[in-house]
């Protein structure tokens, strides 16, 4: 998207100047150069992240009587010997829920961990089912697991989650994905009545130097993409195009049947 943003920019400047229009040329061609470096040298980069993870904590304020701890699939990919793992970006994810997990159950509470993830890379085995793999190594009991291998995307992973924690019947719901990603998870999961608190499982910082860099241009991409999401949310709502909204009250009368 960074990329895309400044071939366009620059492309309408050269167009201009084809045009012998130079002052709308030098208007673009400049304006794609600042995108180029305050997003690949750092600053803008910094700033559309820092919005985006403000106030997330890598843990839990307070656990209730039963909990639900929600993980959000970030990608699975084959691996050189033909088996299925998690992402890069799901490994952060995936041991701090194991972490939640084990405080969970030393405070003495009821818990049970949510895997929520289809196959959205089409490698014909869902997320929940990948990423359980890793959870039993890290000593999650099957038996506490939920597995919501249906969603393609975050907001079906609120969709489809709603109707697991209403049979669990949880009181405390906690939401762990990535910091940059939980803005618009949490927004999504609010859409179907569920109020969680979210917790981080990885936190990301541009790194500032003097010439752009591929990972600071990466982490913009993602940002900008959770802007377009939430944007896209309000949207969806105000053309009546997302399924109603579930009042909260509808699903804690679920949850306590």
């Amino acid at each position: 998207m960074t990329l895309v943003i400044f071939l366009i920019a620059l492309a309408i400047g050269l167009v201009l100047f084809a045009m012998h229009r130079p002052r709308g040329g030098w208007c673009f061609s400049l304006v794609a150069l600042a995108w180029l470096f305050f997003a690949g040298c750092g600053p803008l980069t910094a700033l559309l992240l820092d919005h985006l993870q403000a106030g997330y904590s890598a843990d839990v304020t307070q656990w209730g009587r039963r909990n639900a701890i929600i993980l959000l699939g970030a990608g699975t990919v084959r691996g050189n010997a033909g088996a299925i793992e998690p992402s890069l970006y799901a490994n952060g994810r995936i041991l701090r829920a194991a972490q939640l997990y084990h405080a969970c159950k030393a405070s003495g509470a009821d818990c049970k961990l949510e895997v929520s993830g289809g196959d959205a890379m089409r490698l014909n085995q869902s997320e929940a089912d990948v990423y359980a793999l890793s959870l039993d190594h890290l000593g999650i009991p099957r038996a506490d697991l939920m597995l919501e291998g249906r969603s393609m995307n975050t907001f079906q992973n609120a969709q489809f989650s709603r109707p697991l924690l209403a049979g669990y019947g949880a009181d405390k719901v906690v939401l762990v994905s990535s910091a940059v990603h939980l803005r618009r998870a949490s927004l999504y999961f609010a859409h179907f009545g569920i109020r969680a608190e979210a917790v981080r499982g990885d936190y990301v910082r541009a790194r500032y130097g003097w010439l752009p860099t591929s990972e600071n241009l990466s982490f913009a991409d993602f940002a900008i993409h959770e802007y377009i999401g939430v944007a896209r949310y309000h949207l969806y709502n105000a053309m009546g195009w997302n399924v109603p909204r579930v009042p909260e009250e509808s699903v804690t009368a679920q949850t306590h049947a």
